[in-house]
C-alpha cells in the first residue's frame, strides 16, 4: 500500500473515531485505542501529573510510557517517573536527547533555553520523542481543551500528519474539576510541585508558578511569545 493510501486511511479512521467517541468516557476511548492498535499503542508523559497514566493501566495493563528525560527536569518530576513505574501497570520507557546538557551547551552555548526555548525544546522534546514514537501506530496524550486559547479545539482522535500515526486524547473535555475528582477518587500519584503553586509543568529552567488570574500555563516559558513547546505541533 502507498504512503498516500495509509495516509488516507489514517485520516479515515481517525475522524470516523471522533466522531464515534466524541462522548465516550475517556476509558472507552483508550479501551477503543488498545483494541485497535494493542502493541502499537502508546502514552506520551512528562510525569507533571500521572492521572493520564493511571487511567490508561486501568484500561489497558502493561501498556507501554514515554517519558522524555529532557536533562532539565525538577527533581521532583523524576521521583513521580520513578513512582510511577512502580506503582502502576506500565511499562516506563524514558528517551533521552542524543547530546547531554553539557554537549549541548558546548555546541551552542550555554542556556539555550534562554536565548532560543524553541530551538531547545526541538533538540531535548520534539526530536527525542519523534524517536520515541516511531515503533508505534499511535499515541496517547493528556492534552485538555480548557488549559489554554491554543488548546480549544482538540479532538479525541486526529491523524498526526507529522508522523503519520493516530494521536488520541482521551480527557480533551476534562475540565479541572473532574481532574481533580479523578485524582481524588483514585489516589493518584502526584507530583509535589503542584502543592508548591505551580499548576502546569515542564523544564526546570522555563517553568514559573502562575500569577493569580492567569491561565494554568501561563508559568511556561515566561516572557517568550511561545505556549507549546512543540511536540503537538
Amino acid at each position: 500500500m502507498s504512503s498516500t493510501l495509509v495516509e488516507a486511511d489514517l485520516r479515515a479512521l481517525a475522524d470516523e473515531a471522533d466522531a464515534r467517541l466524541a462522548d465516550a468516557s475517556a476509558a472507552e476511548i483508550v479501551a477503543w485505542a488498545r483494541e485497535q492498535f494493542g502493541d502499537g499503542l502508546v502514552v506520551a508523559s512528562s510525569m507533571a501529573d500521572t492521572h493520564l497514566v493511571h487511567l490508561a493501566q486501568a484500561a489497558a495493563p502493561g501498556i507501554d510510557v514515554l517519558f522524555l528525560d529532557t536533562g532539565y527536569h525538577f527533581a521532583e518530576t523524576i521521583g513521580t517517573r520513578d513512582a510511577v513505574a512502580q506503582a502502576y501497570q506500565v511499562n516506563l520507557i524514558s528517551i533521552t536527547p542524543r547530546q547531554t546538557v553539557a554537549e549541548q551547551d558546548a555546541e551552542y552555548g550555554p542556556k539555550l533555553h534562554a536565548r532560543s526555548p524553541d530551538q531547545c525544546c526541538a533538540l531535548r522534546k520534539v526530536e527525542p520523542l519523534e524517536r520515541g514514537l516511531k515503533p508505534y501506530a499511535a499515541w496517547i496524550n493528556g492534552m485538555r481543551r480548557e488549559e489554554s486559547p491554543t488548546r480549544t479545539d482538540i479532538r479525541v482522535a486526529d491523524y498526526d500528519a507529522k508522523r503519520n500515526m493516530i494521536k488520541i486524547s482521551p480527557i480533551a473535555a476534562w475540565t479541572q474539576g473532574q481532574v481533580d475528582a479523578y485524582i481524588e477518587d483514585n489516589q493518584v500519584l502526584i507530583n509535589p510541585l503542584f502543592f508548591d503553586g505551580y499548576t502546569s509543568i515542564g523544564c526546570e529552567p522555563c517553568t514559573r508558578r502562575p500569577l493569580p488570574g492567569e491561565d494554568p500555563r501561563a508559568g511556561r516559558w515566561a516572557g517568550f511569545g511561545k505556549t507549546e513547546c512543540g511536540l503537538h505541533a
